[in-house]
């Protein structure tokens, strides 16, 4: 790489953002790692709010800082969040990169601990950070000083069933997520990976999954890493806060679940239900699925009873699903072609 390109990147795709992306800006702004060593790309998926012109301000903002040239593309094209990050990688000059959603705000020191802990670990694919909750109801027009409290995520845990949840989801930060170590994967809002890593990733040509275009995109990504033999860590000195836009509640019981369920809207209900299926197909050796089968089978069957009683329109994505799988499977042929770690290990994360 030429010492005299940046160190990390920060590449932000939004699409109607405006009162979001100040607060993202800023907080990319008031950064304490070296400006001269950071990128910025920023890709706009064909806003029609104010967004654009947010982000035109802030590139004259920026001219008073250290930071080389801004790049600023404005798509009249969705490429979804992780097809936009993809795209921007074109732009991205540096050996790390950090997938920034626009509702999430950095902390100061988000950035120099990043470097630092990628730095030191050249295995290390991706970084986890702590992220907390916020609401952006709550934030005035001019702070973005958040109080660490509430949990968003600690990166993605995997059951044996095969159900996936965000760690520390919900709960209050005593300390408990105050140590480093490995995850399974990294979550969506704000990951920070090692460009290397993504480029040997690629399947038929993508990183991302253009099929599945927006949810689980992130598990996707996360298990290849960890078939290519990469490691993804979570450290919790890298902070920042996420304004989750489906929920911010912890389920108790099946009250609870539906509850929480009629939150989120049927669109990502439905490629929830159908891309992690997908990721399975992609990704998951059939000799765990086998070994894993007890716990697999009464959850899938729960879970189709469930959604043929109470969401029969999530369930109608079935027929999305049965027109991905061959796709799916010749994705698959290249993963299993290419993956450097067996099946033991990767099930070893399964709890």
């Amino acid at each position: 790489m030429l010492m005299n390109n940046p160190v990390i990147s920060i590449n932000i795709v939004v699409l109607n953002g405006e009162k979001y992306i100040e607060h993202c800006l800023n907080s990319v702004l008031n950064q304490s790692f070296s400006h001269e060593q950071i990128q910025i790309n920023i890709l706009d998926n064909g806003s029609t709010d104010n967004t654009r012109i947010l982000i035109q301000d802030f590139e004259f903002r920026i001219s008073n800082y250290n930071f080389p040239k801004v790049n600023f593309i404005m798509s009249n094209f969705n490429f979804g969040p992780w097809g936009g990050w993809e795209e921007l990688l074109k732009y991205t000059q540096s050996q790390y990169v950090v997938f920034l959603s626009a509702d999430v705000i950095l902390e100061k020191d988000f950035i120099l601990n990043a470097v630092h802990t990628l730095d030191t670990n050249p295995k290390l694919g991706a970084l986890q950070a702590k992220v907390y909750q916020f609401d952006i109801a709550n934030l005035s027009s001019n702070s973005y000083v958040l109080s660490p409290k509430i949990i968003d995520s600690c990166g993605f845990k995997i059951f044996r069933s095969r159900r996936v949840v965000n760690i520390g989801h919900g709960e209050i930060d005593t300390g408990q997520y105050n140590k480093a170590g490995s995850v399974f994967g990294v979550e969506g809002a704000v990951p920070v990976l090692r460009a290397e890593a993504l480029q040997g990733i690629k399947v038929l040509g993508e990183i991302a999954d253009h099929d599945l275009f927006w949810y689980a995109e992130d598990l996707d990504v996360a298990w290849r890493l960890r078939m290519a033999g990469w490691e993804q860590h979570y450290e919790p000195s890298m902070i920042a806060w996420h304004d989750r836009q489906t929920t911010k509640q912890t389920r108790r019981g099946l009250r609870d679940f539906i509850k929480i369920r009629q939150t989120i809207s049927l669109k990502k209900r439905r490629l929830e239900w159908r891309n992690i299926r997908c990721t399975i197909v992609k990704n998951d050796y059939i000799i765990n699925i086998l070994k894993d089968l007890v716990y697999i089978l009464p959850r899938e069957i729960a879970m189709t009873g469930y959604l043929l009683i109470f969401e029969t329109a999530v369930f109608l994505e079935l027929f999305s699903l049965l027109k991905l799988i061959p796709g799916m499977i010749r994705k698959r042929k290249v993963i299993m072609k290419q993956a450097k770690v067996g099946p033991s290990e990767i099930h070893s994360y399964f709890s």
